[in-house]
């Protein structure tokens, strides 16, 4: 069963890494992003030299003598020339493959529900100044470090896109505040949390309305970001922001590479246009984090 799901994912690898056009991709399951992620990197004059998955059976459940579906975990690796240097992308995806007869008949990414926790989107006008230098470095290492696992110090969420970059923000220094006003300043205290700290709508609402502790300045270009700084998705373009992440390099065209929780990934370019959640409606909002020490935008 592995090895045929490891067969099946290394066909689709090589089938990206070596096709010449993104027509030769449109049989093939996941057509629509791996062609748009193909189209991405011709664009971006980034050369994708090898790709590698490894395979995790999570689950097994015989639903029929002949029907048998499998969860499993698929960790994708990229190995990306940007003509400038070297990187490697990095994402994991949970997978549904249904067998029957020993044979895969189909093989889907399990997809996560929107946020739908109630978000009062209220700011604490308090006036009360929280000074932080922020320390880009220590955000970026703590992305890098646990994008693709949990740190027991905090709760996991299975949509944890916007709890994974308040701990990034957190380790770079970000202070705390609010507690314990659920729809005011930004903090986890235990088993409690602000809806800022969780829920990416929120959070971009409190990054443009913040004026104390954890603040930031929105920017209109992804150039203008820098490592540490957060990008918002609104992958509906119908106002409300689903998911957000973290920068942690940029590439040879100056563009942001991100860093992402609940589909986890690293070193992935912005745009999300080789995103399952991707639509031509989506809407972005980038924040430039500000501090005490006058940190400027490039």
């Amino acid at each position: 069963m592995k090895k045929e799901l490891a067969a099946a994912v290394k066909s689709k690898l090589e089938m990206l890494v070596n096709s010449r056009s993104a027509r030769e991709l449109h049989l093939i399951e996941d057509s629509e992003t791996l062609i748009r992620k193909k189209q991405i990197l011709k664009d971006r004059e980034v050369e994708l030299l090898k790709g590698r998955a490894d395979v995790q059976v999570l689950q097994v459940e015989n639903v029929t003598a002949e029907e048998m579906h499998v969860t499993y975990k698929c960790h994708f690796k990229y190995f990306h020339n940007d003509r400038k240097s070297f990187y490697m992308e990095e994402k994991t995806e949970d997978r549904m493959a249904i067998f029957q007869n020993g044979m895969i008949v189909s093989d889907d990414k399990i997809e996560v529900n929107r946020e739908d926790e109630i978000d009062e989107n209220r700011e604490d006008e308090s006036d009360e100044r929280v000074s932080f230098r922020y320390d880009r470095l220590a955000a970026v290492q703590y992305a890098e470090r646990w994008w693709n696992t949990h740190n027991p110090k905090y709760k996991n969420f299975d949509v944890n896109c916007t709890n994974y970059v308040s701990q990034c923000l957190r380790a770079g220094g970000a202070p705390m505040r609010g507690y314990p006003g659920r729809s005011a300043g930004w903090w986890m205290q235990n088993s409690n949390w602000s809806y800022s700290w969780t829920v990416a709508h929120s959070l971009t609402m409190h990054l443009g309305h913040s004026k104390t502790g954890l603040r930031a300045s929105r920017v209109y270009k992804p150039e203008a970001l820098m490592p540490g700084d957060v990008i918002c998705y609104d992958f509906q373009g119908d106002g409300r922001f689903d998911h957000t992440t973290i920068v942690v390099s940029k590439d040879k065209s100056n563009m942001p590479l991100v860093n992402a929780n609940t589909y986890n990934s690293r070193m992935r370019y912005w745009d999300y246009e080789d995103s399952t959640a991707y639509t031509p409606n989506i809407a972005y909002r980038f924040y430039h984090i500000e501090d005490d020490a006058g940190s400027k935008k490039q």
